[in-house]
C-alpha cells in the first residue's frame, strides 16, 4: 500500500522532532544552570544583530538616496545600529544592563503609544480596552527594567530556560506521537 505525502511526512519527520526536542530541553536546563553564559550569549546575539541590521540599513540608505530625500535618516539608524553591535560586542558586560535599560524605556514608550492611541481613535476606550492594558502592561515591565535591570536580565533569561524545557517536552511528546503513527501504518 503506497503511503500518503502526510503519512510519509509523519514517519520521516519524528526522529527531526525528537531532537529538537531534546536540544530543546538541554538548552533550556543550561540556560537554568548557567544564567550568566546565557545571558552573554544573548548580548552577543543581539549584538550581532544590531551589527547586521545596521549595515544593511547603511547600505538601503545609500542605495536609496537618489530616490529619497530623507535618505540621511535610515543612513543615522544604520551607523547608530553598528555602533551599538560594535559596542556589545567590545563591552559585553556593561552592555547588557545598558540594554535592558534601553528596553525598559523602549517598553514604556510603547506603551504611552498604546495608551494615547486608545485614548484617540474613535470608539472609545470600550472599544480599546485592550490597547490600555497592553499600554499599561509595557510601561509597568518598562518601568521595573529601568529600575532593576539586573533582575530582568536574570527573569529573562529564566523564563526562557523555563519555556526551553516546557517546549523541548512537548516536542517529544509529539515526536513520540509521530512514531506510534508511524508504526500504525501499514509497510
Amino acid at each position: 500500500m503506497k503511503l500518503s505525502a502526510l503519512q510519509q511526512s509523519v514517519v520521516n519527520y519524528w526522529p527531526v522532532l525528537l531532537i529538537r526536542g531534546i536540544v530543546s530541553f538541554i538548552f533550556g536546563i543550561l540556560a537554568l544552570i548557567w544564567p550568566g553564559h546565557t545571558l552573554l550569549f544573548l548580548v552577543y546575539l543581539f549584538g550581532a544583530y544590531a551589527l547586521v541590521n545596521g549595515i544593511m540599513t547603511v547600505v538601503g540608505s545609500l542605495r536609496d538616496r537618489e530616490a529619497s530625500s530623507h535618505w540621511w535618516l535610515p543612513l543615522i539608524s544604520g551607523i547608530a545600529g553598528v555602533i551599538l553591535g560594535l559596542l556589545v560586542f567590545f563591552w559585553p558586560a556593561r552592555s547588557a544592563p545598558v540594554l535592558f535599560t534601553f528596553i525598559g524605556i523602549w517598553a514604556i514608550v510603547i506603551g504611552l503609544f498604546e495608551f494615547i492611541a486608545a485614548i484617540t481613535l474613535p470608539g472609545g476606550l470600550g472599544l480599546h480596552w485592550p490597547l490600555v492594558l497592553g499600554g499599561i502592561l509595557a510601561i509597568i515591565v518598562g518601568a521595573i527594567f529601568i529600575r532593576h535591570p539586573f533582575l530582568a536580565m536574570l527573569a529573562v533569561v529564566w523564563l526562557l530556560g523555563a519555556f526551553a524545557i516546557v517546549y523541548g517536552i512537548v516536542l517529544c511528546i509529539r515526536a513520540f506521537q509521530y512514531r506510534s503513527h508511524a508504526r500504525a501504518l501499514p509497510s
